[in-house]
């Protein structure tokens, strides 16, 4: 399964899978965060009409982002001893490079969610959440933050869940390479199952965690539903 939600411009959203390319648009913004980092984010969102091989969460690719980074490792960006930050899309290479991270730099103890667009790979994407938590970091949404799709499964991941007032997150239903949905299996089958474990180990309780699953799927994978840090406070603590 692969699941990829967009950076958004101006708040509009195409929701497509991986572009047979047509139109091009470009933002840019900046920001400072709690630490006094400045961030410069480039944004492209590509349209097309026709959807390639089944990919079922990309819209736009975050271009450029985190320039003041001391190392990088895929989506992973550290930023000092202590903080490391998830700046881009995470794939099937994303646990094996946190694990090289967080061999080269083991005094990570906060991972910021700065633009967060998504996953390539599902599958992949729940087992660095399990890594995350393992490795008992702290995930925090700075200032101007966007965590989206597979990320906020990411977000979750942390042992303690930090986000800023106007952070926010954008969930929608997964869709696997063959087309299909949540909805097409059984709610018992291991492609459900996958995501309602992965919420209980992170500490949300039966009920909980299907409840959260529903609002999860509750946008279809061509839609978005936006969250904000109270809308995720209703399943896991957030501060």
């Amino acid at each position: 399964m692969r699941r990829f939600l967009p950076a958004l411009i101006a708040f509009c959203l195409s929701a497509l899978a991986l572009p047979a390319l047509a139109d091009e648009a470009v933002s840019t913004r900046s920001w400072t965060d709690a630490a006094g980092v400045r961030w410069t984010e480039t944004t492209t969102v590509e349209t097309t009409a026709a959807p390639r091989d089944g990919a079922s969460r990309l819209v736009g690719i975050a271009a450029e982002t985190a320039a003041h980074g001391v190392a990088r490792f895929g989506p992973f960006v550290v930023l000092d001893a202590g903080r490391a930050a998830l700046v881009d899309a995470t794939d099937a290479a994303s646990p094996a490079q946190f694990a090289r991270m967080m061999r080269a730099w083991p005094g990570l103890r906060v991972l910021d969610m700065v633009d967060c667009p998504g996953t390539y790979d599902d599958t992949a994407n729940l087992r660095l959440g399990r890594m995350i938590r393992a490795r008992g970091l702290v995930t925090r949404v700075p200032p101007g933050g966007s965590v989206r799709s597979g990320a906020v499964d990411l977000f979750l991941a942390g042992t303690a869940r930090h986000a800023a007032a106007d952070a926010d997150f954008g969930v929608h239903a997964w869709l696997d390479d063959s087309g299909r949905g949540p909805g097409d299996y059984p709610a018992n089958a291991p492609a459900n199952r996958a995501y309602l474990d992965y919420y209980q180990a992170m500490g949300m309780t039966p009920a909980t965690a299907a409840a959260f699953y529903a609002l999860t799927n509750s946008a279809p994978n061509t839609g978005v539903r936006w969250l904000h840090r109270a809308d995720l406070a209703r399943f896991v603590p957030v501060n």
